[in-house]
């Protein structure tokens, strides 16, 4: 007989038994190709393995000690500034009762699956037959795949339940319902970029374009800097992008730097992809003296990728990040909850992430309708408090000089979170501006967190020199300024390091009490080819936050923190 399942707060009778289910993360619709850039292509056969994240409950008060840490570390004016938690730490903090732990293993073990508890104990990977899974979760798995592509994933092509006795300890199961967003980094023809300066590069295909000398240029970064002990950095990659060895040589042999990754974590087949060297390449020509990681996800998932670096007992301080959901139902509060925990516990542990703030300006990937002007979509995880989000600029004229915000940077007001102290000053001095000229209120959130917090170059103007697939091409996009940005904190981090401080961690507190270390962007409006934006102005801005980099400003503000404990706990 079939057991009857429940909703939180609805009940849906399927028939008759004594065990109880409830659905997960009720408010996620499920999958419609209506709605979907994904195309539902076939039944995933029984016997194929799949792989899945469960998130375990953590009590309200041992999650809020963690945030209590979390704010406290990364707060340069704490006297706690800096005392980061190791691993071990973490796991003590949170302190997932094992009973919750081995109820929730059981389960999944006795429906066929071998399971991997996680460090902190509050993720339990999970792999089984798919058939073994749809019956653990009453769900329906199938494959899917991006029109006009042979890569494919395995979603739940339903919603999916738990036992009543399970769902209790459980958050949300990963790898189900979220879809993740295609990149759309423009690869362009070798052309003539439009950029007024030398070409520093030997390759012919870069003249006019952002190259690793103009970035040093513009943002006054060192002509040399020394490699330091337990320095590290870290790009992530999704989709099917991955890396060539001889595409990396041949960017480095032409721009003068040393570009290699160190370290490759996961791994795939060495088909270059353009977002994934683009990150390689830019990174290591902002940082070319730090030891890089490339953190591979063939999941396609951010739960799944955020679990791999806060379970790693030495992972990279610093991660940049180019990643997007594709549909706005696809995000529920369980998944966007499970995603800032992570969050915290990587800040606590000194870790920085940066994301980047997307490319299709204030209407997101959703767009704002035809018709009529449909509301801004605000990116997650762009829009989190618990990250540091990266737009986009251009050059304002055809030299190395004065910025403008890209039109298509994503920024704007978070639907889901409130303003952090962090920022409710400088929110509110843009709001209070003449010169921010504001949309109509009723097309965005007047009380969310803003974002970006920081920008760098990624505009179409003048695109970066990219070596992919063998020849040199212009790509654009803030998937090219997240890393950049990325590659000077870990040069400070350098710097701090060498003097026995401590890295800098969750990086937003530091940025929002040194504006003055950033170039500010006071024109441009990230619109895209619609009518209303935000209009960058003096000081922060929901297009380009402080504006770009001044390596030289920042390394003094960096270094110019004082804590009451300069011991190194990564």
């Amino acid at each position: 007989m079939l057991p009857m399942f429940r909703a939180f707060g609805l009940c849906v009778f399927i028939g008759v038994s004594h065990a109880d289910w409830i659905l997960q993360e009720a408010e996620v619709l499920p999958y419609s190709a209506d709605r979907s850039s994904w195309l539902l292509h076939d039944k995933v056969p029984a016997e194929h393995p799949v792989e899945f994240t469960v998130a375990l409950k953590v009590d309200e008060d041992r999650h809020a000690a963690l945030e209590k840490a979390f704010w406290e570390v990364s707060d340069p004016k704490h006297p706690k500034y800096g005392q980061h938690l190791s691993l071990d730490g973490i796991t003590q903090l949170l302190a997932v009762p094992d009973s919750r732990v081995g109820l929730v293993k059981d389960y999944f073990e006795q429906a066929g699956a071998t399971t991997v508890v996680g460090p902190n104990k509050d993720v339990i990977t999970v792999s089984m037959p798919a058939a073994a899974a749809e019956a653990a979760l009453n769900t329906s798995l199938s494959f899917f795949k991006p029109e006009g592509s042979d890569r494919r994933i395995v979603r739940a092509s339903t919603q999916y339940w738990l036992p009543e006795h399970v769902a209790r300890e459980v958050v949300m199961v990963g790898e189900l319902l979220q879809f993740p967003h295609l990149s759309t980094a423009p690869l362009l023809k070798p052309v003539q970029g439009s950029g007024n300066w030398p070409n520093s590069c030997d390759a012919p295909g870069c003249s006019g374009l952002v190259t690793p000398a103009v970035l040093a240029q513009r943002y006054k970064l060192p002509s040399r800097s020394d490699a330091v002990a337990k320095n590290s950095m870290a790009v992530a990659e999704f989709q099917g992008q991955y890396y060539k060895d001889s595409d990396l040589s041949s960017f480095g042999n032409s721009c003068q730097r040393d570009v290699k990754v160190d370290k490759t974590i996961g791994g795939d087949k060495p088909v270059p992809g353009v977002e994934a060297e683009l990150d390689i390449e830019y990174i290591k020509a902002v940082a070319p003296e730090i030891h890089l990681t490339v953190v591979y996800d063939n999941q396609f998932s951010l739960l799944s990728w955020v679990h791999q670096i806060t379970s790693l007992q030495d992972s990279p301080l610093i991660h940049s990040v180019s990643y997007g959901n594709d549909e706005k139902q696809q995000i529920s509060a369980q998944y966007i909850f499970t995603c800032n925990t992570a969050f915290m516990k990587a800040g606590a542990r000194g870790l920085s992430i940066l994301f980047a703030s997307g490319d299709q300006g204030v209407c997101g990937r959703q767009g704002c309708g035809t018709m009529k002007h449909a509301p801004f979509h605000p990116d997650f995880p762009g829009d989190s408090p618990y990250i540091t989000t990266v737009g986009g600029t251009d050059f304002k004229g055809s030299d190395i000089g004065e910025e403008t915000a890209w039109s298509a940077s994503g920024g704007g007001f978070s639907n889901y979170f409130g303003i952090p102290e962090y920022q409710k000053a400088a929110v509110a001095a843009y709001k209070a501006s003449p010169d921010a000229n504001l949309p109509p209120q009723r097309l965005w959130n007047n009380t969310g967190r803003g974002y970006p917090d920081v920008a760098a170059l990624g505009g179409t103007k003048t695109p970066y020199c990219v070596a992919v697939q063998g020849t040199f091409a212009g790509v654009a996009g803030t998937s090219a300024a997240c890393p950049v940005v990325a590659g000077v904190f870990a040069k400070l981090n350098g710097l701090r390091l060498k003097a026995r401080k401590p890295p800098m961690g969750f990086l937003n507190p530091f940025i929002y009490q040194n504006p003055s270390a950033f170039q500010d962007v006071t024109s441009g409006k990230n619109s895209a080819t619609r009518k209303w934006g935000f209009t960058a102005v003096k000081g922060w801005d929901p297009a380009t936050g402080f504006g770009t980099p001044d390596y030289e400003a920042l390394a003094k503000a960096s270094m110019s923190i004082v804590s009451d404990d300069q011991s190194i706990v990564v």
